[in-house]
């Protein structure tokens, strides 16, 4: 069956740094588009950063840019977003997706991946 495993989330003083991983199995991984999600409480899921299905084109939120990197190892079937700089407004739970069939361009609502892990709680204290 489709898992996705997330890990490495905490909690870190502000200007800190995270990385957390996804483990992916029972789909074709390296076929998918790969996206991080986050929900802070009372707000909307919003797509943090997505990486293309060889790894060679990335997109990121503005309120990310610069400060988070996105990256995969299609031999280990694994999802990294490397967080730098950490600031409190950073505190949600982040979810590693999968896209199935869609491509990374066609847009970033949560209605378009397919498969989702349980997520994993990053907190920033300032």
């Amino acid at each position: 069956q489709v898992q996705l495993v997330e890990s490495g989330g905490g909690s870190v003083q502000a200007g800190g740094s995270l990385r957390l991983s996804c483990v992916a199995s029972g789909f074709t991984y390296g076929s998918n588009c790969m996206g991080w999600f986050r929900q802070a409480p009372g707000k909307e899921r919003e797509e943090v950063a997505k990486i293309s299905a060889a790894g060679g084109i990335t997109y990121y939120a503005d309120s990310v840019k610069g400060r988070f990197t996105i990256s995969r190892d299609n031999a280990k079937n694994t999802l990294y977003l490397q967080m730098n700089g950490l600031k409190s407004e950073d505190t949600a739970m982040y979810y590693c997706a999968a896209r199935g069939s869609l491509p990374c361009s066609s847009g970033a609502a949560p209605s378009e991946y397919k498969y989702w892990g349980q997520g994993t709680q990053v907190t920033v204290s300032s």
